[in-house]
């Protein structure tokens, strides 16, 4: 499998449901030094995005400005009960349960995952602050 790209196109997120999926595309963010995101149908005919940075490396760590529009992107998405109240704001792991559609969960994944490499914009899209 090929690392993904930067920024990633939502199509290419993995789709890590069942635990070999979540296993194999784990160790593989971990043998490429990258971010690990990926996404898992959950039964309720829901979907979960996640994110993790250790698999990055002991040199990688999300800025803080970083953290904080994702923290805020992640509580806005709660607050307008897009995801579930349990979801995880990083810095090192993040975690959104009850995501409605696949394509929504993908679009919120492939967001995260440039905002942790510093491209804010389509988390910004995604999430647009509120007004």
């Amino acid at each position: 499998m090929q690392p993904l790209p930067l920024p990633c196109p939502a199509h290419l997120i993995p789709d890590a449901t069942g635990t070999d999926a979540f296993h194999t595309a784990y160790r593989q963010a971990m043998a490429q030094h990258a971010v690990f995101v990926a996404i898992e149908y959950e039964r309720r005919q829901r979907w979960t995005v996640k994110a993790d940075t250790l698999t990055a490396g002991s040199g990688y760590a999300v800025d803080d400005a970083v953290n904080d529009a994702a923290r805020a992107a992640i509580t806005r998405l709660v607050h307008n009960r897009e995801v579930d109240l349990d979801a995880y704001t990083g810095p090192i792991y993040f975690m959104m349960h009850g995501v409605l559609s696949e394509d929504r969960a993908r679009e919120l994944a492939a967001a995260l995952h440039a905002a942790l490499y510093g491209d804010l914009e389509p988390l910004t899209c995604a999430v647009p602050p509120a007004s």
